[in-house]
């Protein structure tokens, strides 16, 4: 009987038509594959922060679609709801896009293929990966575990400017059966275009679920925001705001309920890329804001919410089907993690990793003040692609 071999993919939190779709289409497709299992993910942690990178993982679900065949490509693709071979000119001029040296704002996305020395990997899945996500496969030896996991413990902090470390465990490898790790590295710093002054930065409380309290501190200030009220389709309604990035292209969303009894969990579901675009037809208006210093951390592991969304046969040993990736042994996914983080201050964020919406705006709302839990968005506003995405219950 032929021996199954385990297929370790690991996504450092972010990344990502024919000729008829346009890379905005493409790019929300892909973020929203991100954003679904990010539902799925606070379903089950609907207390504790949440932080994601929606792009990262439509990435390297993209590169195990270029590896997948039969069965298994397919719940990637109708999941996805488009064909890498098809759309892959489109995907790397989004990529190209998003990291272009023009912009102020930095952003850098990287992607490699860690093989067993002795894994023969096929030729055109190898080009794909490099013509698509830029990706190289790099020889290493998994029967030295810890060694291993040292080597792209170090190309994923080389590559999130430190941000990152430590995503793989030497416990996560298989000496004799590990053949494969995907991972995907994406690194945001962005500056405010309208910085907070640190003398106006005070401890407020921060009103947390389940009662507690906490005193932390609380960025201010007087200025030109859009921000606005939208509702889900059930009527509940939900506060907005815009913090755009020096650079132009980026902006932070920040979210939460209008009523302060209503859970974040209520209006998760109705978050979609097209939401977060129906956002930007807010009207600027001049706000005094008052939003938490904060950094973020988690690590998720995928597996669970990919299942939920149908994409299960990659990870059964028995049906898993990578015959593009080599023909030579039997590849399953033993594990699929992604760990993010953000840090937010008054100069500006740091982070790497990795419904239909009606908008009425307010009569001047003199007071934006964000003390209890919310969402965080970071969008990338030429493609769509949503960047990060976290939920905030403790700053």
């Amino acid at each position: 009987m032929k021996r199954l071999f385990p297929f370790l993919f690991a996504v450092v939190f972010l990344t990502s038509a024919k000729s008829q779709f346009s890379p905005l289409f493409i790019e929300e497709l892909g973020s929203d594959i991100g954003i679904q299992v990010f539902h799925q993910v606070v379903k089950t942690k609907p207390h504790e922060n949440v932080v994601m990178s929606p792009h990262g993982i439509a990435s390297v679900l993209g590169m195990l679609q270029l590896g997948a065949d039969g069965k298994t490509k397919k719940q990637l693709t109708t999941a996805m709801r488009y064909k890498v071979n098809e759309v892959g000119k489109i995907l790397k001029k989004i990529n190209k896009v998003i990291v272009a040296k023009k912009n102020k704002d930095i952003v850098t996305i990287a992607n490699a293929v860690f093989a067993s020395s002795g894994c023969n990997v096929e030729p055109l899945f190898e080009s794909k990966n490099r013509e698509v996500f830029h990706s190289q496969v790099r020889s290493l030896d998994f029967q030295e575990k810890d060694a291993a996991a040292a080597m792209i413990n170090h190309w994923v902090k080389n590559e999130t400017k430190g941000m990152i470390d430590n995503l793989i465990t030497p416990e996560l490898l298989d000496s004799t059966l590990t053949r494969l790790v995907l991972a995907n590295a994406l690194y945001f710093k962005g500056l405010w275009k309208s910085r907070f002054q640190q003398e106006n930065t005070k401890k407020r409380t921060f009103h947390g679920p389940e009662g507690k309290s906490y005193q932390i501190p609380m960025l201010a200030q007087l200025s030109l925001f859009r921000s606005g009220s939208a509702s889900t389709p059930s009527g509940l309604w939900y506060n907005v705001i815009e913090l755009p990035y020096h650079g132009g292209s980026l902006s932070m969303l920040v979210a939460l309920p209008t009523d302060e009894n209503t859970p974040l969990s209520a209006i998760i579901p109705h978050i979609s890329t097209k939401t977060l675009q129906s956002w930007m037809t807010m009207t600027p208006k001049r706000v005094q804001l008052i939003l938490p210093k904060f950094t973020i951390e988690a690590v998720t592991d995928l597996k669970a919410p990919l299942k939920n969304l149908g994409i299960t046969d990659l990870f059964d040993t028995a049906k898993a089907n990578f015959t593009k990736i080599t023909r030579s042994e039997h590849l399953h996914v033993s594990n699929l993690i992604q760990k993010a983080k953000i840090e937010v201050n008054e100069e500006g964020t740091k982070a790497a990793a990795a419904t239909a919406a009606i908008l009425i705006a307010r009569s001047s709302p003199p007071w934006f003040i964000v003390d209890r839990p919310f969402l965080v968005f970071i969008r990338h506003h030429p493609t769509g692609a949503v960047l990060f995405m976290g939920q905030v219950n403790k700053p």
